[in-house]
């Protein structure tokens, strides 16, 4: 099966999945004074490498800004961009010691957030990733990736902590498929 149509698939399930969480999510959260609220977030995200990139790299680290408009009192929909980085792994070799670039991507994913109890969320994004610098990792021609994640997490209303983790695929391109498993800490607030 090629590249091609595997990412295809990927999509279609990643948006099957989203929608089977939109449509069958029942009201767990107030439909109060909140409901069709816009949010704005910004959040750190600590990460540990999956699959070829944990050859290379043993730990991400990345930022981001999330806009997210709450549909209802269960379902909101969101907005993500920020930067990764995955810190390059140097190794010892009988030639001597290699030196590889770090390897960074922008993340842009638009998702859904489904609410099962109050304040507990399962979430669902799909979006591309664009690769910032040529280096080991995407035999030095930087493309665009397509990133499926899904996650599950816990927003503190009150306080406007958000903490959340996902599994982030990227696939496509050059550097071949590979994720990552992230914490996200992140602090939002009604605009």
């Amino acid at each position: 099966m090629t590249t091609i149509k595997k990412t295809t698939r990927l999509a279609a399930a990643a948006f099957a999945v989203a929608g089977l969480l939109f449509a069958g999510t029942s009201k767990a959260q107030s439909t109060g004074s909140d409901s069709q609220a816009w949010r704005f977030g910004v959040g750190v995200e600590p990460g540990i490498p999956t699959g070829n990139m944990h050859d290379f790299s043993h730990f991400a680290l990345g930022g981001n800004a999330r806009l997210q408009k709450d549909l209802n009192g269960s379902v909101s929909v969101m907005l993500t961009a920020g930067y990764t980085n995955f810190f390059a792994r140097n190794y010892d070799t009988p030639a001597g010691k290699t030196d590889f670039n770090d390897y960074g991507i922008v993340p842009v994913k638009a998702g859904i957030k489904a609410y099962f109890v109050p304040h507990a969320y399962v979430s669902g994004e799909v979006g591309a990733g664009f690769e910032t610098n040529n280096n080991f990792m995407n035999g030095y021609d930087k493309g665009t990736k397509l990133i499926l994640s899904p996650g599950i997490g816990y927003s503190m209303s009150g306080s406007g902590l958000d903490l959340g983790v996902r599994y982030e695929n990227f696939s496509g391109g050059n550097s071949g498929n590979f994720g990552q498993v992230a914490l996200r800490i992140a602090y939002g607030f009604k605009l």
